[in-house]
């Protein structure tokens, strides 16, 4: 797993996305499927992050010797240079679990989201769960209109291309 702060480009809201290569992110941005959760907008990027920085030569030499002290010196702590990843995949697991509930009552309605979500919200047909796909752009709309939408974490597989 790695972890990129992205940042939109309409507003600058920076945020922390977690991706399972350098070559996942790619393939997302390439696609589109990237887009800001607070204000929607797909023009995404990476922002400035604080690097990791290595430890100078001789103290790498000396970190190594501490390393390998023999049986009966003092040991060391073990020490993580980075999140925990069974930890994170723990997390994952639970937010997916979260998504798949809220959504066991829901109907697909595909690209028709946001005409249905509208025509609930202004009762031109009774309310219901449902969830599709709609630009961030209408998303936004929706949100501007009081329509209570809210971004999946994860993408969600159309009924018709599950086989």
């Amino acid at each position: 797993m790695i972890v990129f702060d992205l940042k939109c480009e309409g507003q600058g809201h920076v945020f922390e996305a977690w991706f399972g290569s350098s070559a996942d992110y790619a393939d997302q941005k390439a696609r589109g499927l990237l887009a800001c959760p607070l204000c929607g907008d797909t023009r995404i990027g990476k922002a400035l992050m604080a690097p990791a920085v290595a430890a100078k030569g001789n103290q790498r030499r000396e970190i190594a010797e501490q390393q390998q002290q023999p049986a009966g010196e003092a040991e060391t702590a073990p020490v993580a240079a980075g999140p925990d990843e069974a930890k994170m995949r723990a997390l994952v697991e639970a937010l997916a679990d979260a998504q798949k509930k809220v959504l066991e009552g829901s109907t697909w309605v595909g690209r028709g989201f946001a005409e249905q979500a509208r025509a609930m919200h202004y009762g031109e047909q009774d309310k219901g769960s449902i969830h599709g796909e709609v630009a961030p752009a209408e998303a936004k709309a929706l949100a501007e209109e009081g329509i209570n939408v809210a971004q999946l974490p994860f993408p969600v597989i159309p009924p018709e291309a599950k086989n």
